[in-house]
């Protein structure tokens, strides 16, 4: 080997490295540089070499990932993710390039997988973040060793070297060896100590090994003193670690370079019997495994994303990775940039005086370079004027970052992947990191299959796409979708394809087995709806028959009424995207005649959660009704009657009950004056009624609630009457019962908007007044006069001259 000479002994070269560490990448690039090893053994799943020449692809982008699962249980799965500053990708993409065999020597994939199943480990942490971050609380679950009495519990003997110390200290909680060196060093921020040993490191140094030596000295030290430091599945891992380099240097002759956790150096190069780490592997837990490269983001290597082995700036290493010189310059200026893509003013001279402020920090506090503190610092007092808000867009963009990695077609793939990625393409979805808002008109063809697509991965769990409220429409031809792609998708697409091989055969067969599966007749309708919008015709006959049937047995009317309203909603997806759903509208209508039906008898003697859960029920059922009057179902020649005249003549029956709640009857005298079957005299007088001090304060409130509640306030600001009504009643409630009423009426009346809750306010302290068509004027008050106040809107028009860019004669063309 080339580099013997230089500051290593005898033995395979080791590379003790900090994972995600941009500083060891650029040593591991040197080393084997100066080494020229023939082979390069590299920590993660043996499984994978196959898939180590697709790091050459140029298709291939880091952050990427090696995704593990389980053959027989996809969602049992494991991530190892790699970025361009990783010393692992470092070391594979020297070994491609100089043709040079790499191989993984960890444990293997369907071991650790297996262990997964003995208790409740996070995976991805418990196989990429042993010893990497700064902070105990970020480490992942700790890897354990069979349990004694297992088929695997054979141990070592005492006098073999590989063997733990029994005089070595018990330690039950996970060593951070960054922490404890930093601390050693006088340093509080293991960061910082590692950027100033590390990651500053003049790009000079003549011996490429001396880090290595020196980080396997410190990490020689921390064992001797923690022994496996809490991480008890360790020995089993170095065990099978140390095998494979045995099996390498017989092979190439001892030329054999091994990039791994820095943690591990010393357990590999300690002397042991080939027997005794037999020993440790005997028996260990196993299942079939299916490994391949998957896109990852720099946010999920973040520790914020709960990454195990997460760093605080994937973003800002990766710069300080790339960078070719000048990186506190380069970085000054990214960030102006990005200020400047926000409209903020940043110039020239900004960039200069932050770069001298981040370079006077450094020096003040004794550090050999500026680091990401004092960058930070530095953009907070000349670029953000000591406001933290802008800097937190440093933080998600620049620090961070959304970067996300591409594998190339060529990457094994479970076949509904393969066509997920064929969908992509075709309708132009192209995953990204960042989260994006997509706006949809179904009118338009690929509009209306993009939605499909996002509506059947959502009955597949696969969550690419979140439905948001749509802006400036109400139209069911307009949808608005939030989309952002995590890496953790590329498990669900795995588990998902044990329903089929595309995505509409799968989205068909897990809509069926989630309607047999149903708990409740609201999930079949739920169910159906969805079934709707993600155009799954094969799929409906299953969830109708189910939803026909247990439409049939359940007898609970709440239940009905819940799932009416998801039925009828469906039955407008059929004008926009072509379905028929005539079978729909039969099950509808005949759940709406069982509603009709039952509901007045449910609505007595209820309690007041089960009165207000009956309420919602009620205004569920009306617009319902409405719906499906309007799809028509409810025509004559429906054979359905006019549901509209019967859900009318449900609420009249309501109304007039007294056994009813009165938030149920308030709510339907409500509704049936909204559709103008009740004038506002008789509306006035039924409120009258139950004002009148023969009624319970308690009972008139919650009739006050349902009437005037959920939008009711403009009612009151229209008509007079109405709220004199209420105001009486309230200044003749007892004292002893205003208590009880005030938290109904507090809950009313707060649910109105600010400037009717000001309206109402005003027009309680002019108190009654006469009206004068129909509209009423509150004399003396701004905003209430009967005419309009000409010299309050004459006092707008200078502004509205400057926002509009009109001289007067053009303004007064306007106001014309």
């Amino acid at each position: 080997m080339a580099g013997t000479e230089g500051g290593r002994g005898a033995g395979p070269l080791l590379l003790g490295v900090r994972h995600h560490g941009p500083g060891s990448a650029r040593a591991v690039r040197a080393a084997l540089a100066a080494a020229r090893p023939q082979v390069v053994l590299i920590e993660g799943p043996p499984e994978a070499d196959a898939l180590i020449p697709l790091a050459a692809d140029e298709g291939m982008r880091p952050p990427v990932a090696l995704l593990a699962h389980a053959v027989d249980e996809p969602g049992r799965s494991a991530f190892w993710p790699l970025a361009e500053f990783s010393p692992e990708w470092v070391a594979i993409r020297w070994a491609l390039e100089h043709e040079v065999p790499a191989r993984f020597i960890d444990l293997p994939a369907s071991h650790t997988l297996a262990w997964g199943k003995d208790d409740e480990a996070d995976a991805e942490g418990e196989l990429t973040g042993e010893e990497q971050p700064p902070e105990p609380t970020a480490e992942p679950p700790a890897a354990e060793t069979p349990s004694a009495g297992s088929p695997s519990s054979e141990s070592p003997s005492a006098s073999d070297p590989a063997a733990p110390d029994p005089s070595t200290p018990d330690i039950d909680i996970r060593v951070d060896p960054l922490a404890v060196l930093a601390e050693a060093a006088g340093y509080d921020d293991p960061e910082r100590w590692w950027e100033d040993v590390v990651e500053h490191r003049g790009a000079g140094e003549r011996d490429a090994f001396a880090p290595f030596t020196a980080l396997e000295e410190a990490m020689g030290a921390l064992r001797e003193t923690y022994g496996v430091g809490g991480r008890d599945r360790d020995l089993v891992r170095e065990a099978y670690m140390r095998l494979q380099v045995r099996a390498a240097q017989r092979e190439f002759e001892n030329d054999v370079a091994v990039v791994c956790g820095a943690w591990h150096v010393p357990a590999l190069r300690q002397k042991a019997s080939v027997a005794a780490d037999r020993a440790l592997l005997k028996g260990l837990p196993k299942v079939k495994a299916d490994l391949t490269w998957v896109p990852w983001t720099h946010r999920r290597l973040s520790r914020a994303s709960g990454y195990g082995a997460g760093i605080d700036s994937p973003g800002w290493y990766g710069h300080l990775f790339g960078a070719p010189d000048r990186p506190v310059e380069r970085w000054m200026t990214k960030v102006a940039g990005l200020f400047r893509e926000e409209d903020r003013i940043v110039s020239p001279a900004h960039v200069i005086e932050a770069v001298r402020l981040a370079e006077t920090l450094a020096v003040m506090r004794g550090r050999p370079l500026p680091g990401l503190g004092e960058t930070t610092d530095a953009v907070r007092a000349v670029m953000c004027e000591g406001s933290d808000v802008p800097l937190s867009l440093v933080r998600d963009r620049l620090v961070v970052g959304d970067v996300l990695g591409e594998v190339p077609p060529g990457a094994p793939a479970v076949p509904l992947q393969r066509d997920l990625d064929r969908s992509q393409r075709r309708l132009r979805m192209k995953p990204e990191a960042l989260e994006r808002e997509l706006e949809l008109d179904l009118r338009k063809e690929i509009d209306a299959g993009r939605s499909t697509l996002l509506h059947r991965l959502r009955l597949l769990r696969i969550e690419w796409g979140e439905p948001a409220a749509s802006r400036g429409s109400t139209g069911t031809f307009r949808e608005t979708w939030r989309l952002r792609w995590e890496p953790e998708l590329a498990v669900r697409v795995a588990e998902a394809g044990v329903w089929g091989t595309t995505v509409p055969a799968a989205a068909t067969a897990k809509a069926e087995a989630d309607a047999v599966g149903a708990e409740s007749l609201a999930d079949v309708t739920a169910l159906a709806e969805h079934c709707l919008l993600a155009e799954l015709p094969d799929a409906l006959p299953v969830v109708m028959k189910v939803l026909a049937d247990r439409a049939a047995l359940d007898t609970d009317v709440g239940h009905l009424a819940q799932a009416l309203p998801a039925l009828v909603r469906s039955l407008r997806y059929g004008d926009v995207r072509g379905t028929d759903t005539g079978a729909l509208t039969e099950v509808a209508a005949g759940l709406a005649e069982r509603v009709f039906v039952g509901l007045p008898p449910a609505c007595a003697a209820l309690d007041g959660d089960a009165a207000e859960e009956m309420r919602r029920h009620v205004d569920a059922v009306h617009g319902a009704v409405g719906l499906l009057g309007d799809a028509g179902g409810s025509g004559p020649e429906s054979g359905h009657g006019d549901l509209r005249v019967r859900w009318r003549a449900v609420l009249r029956t309501l109304s007039a009950r007294d056994t009813v709640p009165g938030v149920i009857r308030g709510r339907a005298v409500r509704l049936l004056l909204d559709e103008g079957e009740l004038g506002a005299d008789e509306a006035a007088r039924l409120m009258g009624l139950v004002l009148s001090p023969g009624t319970p304060p308690a009972d008139a409130a919650a009739w006050i609630e349902g009437f005037v509640g959920g939008g009711g306030g403009l009612l009151l600001v229209h008509d007079e009457r109405l709220l004199g009504l209420v105001d009486e009643w309230l200044t003749r409630v007892p004292a002893e019962a205003f208590t009880d009423v005030l938290p109904l009426l507090r809950r009313t009346f707060s649910s109105y908007e600010p400037g009717v809750r000001r309206t109402l306010g005003e027009l309680v302290r002019r108190g009654p007044a006469k009206q004068t068509g129909t509209t009423t004027a509150v004399a003396g008050i701004p905003g209430f006069g009967a005419e309009p106040d000409a010299g309050r809107a004459d006092a707008v028009v200078p502004v509205l001259r400057l926002l509009l860019g009109l001289d007067d004669d053009e303004l007064v063309g306007v106001a014309g």
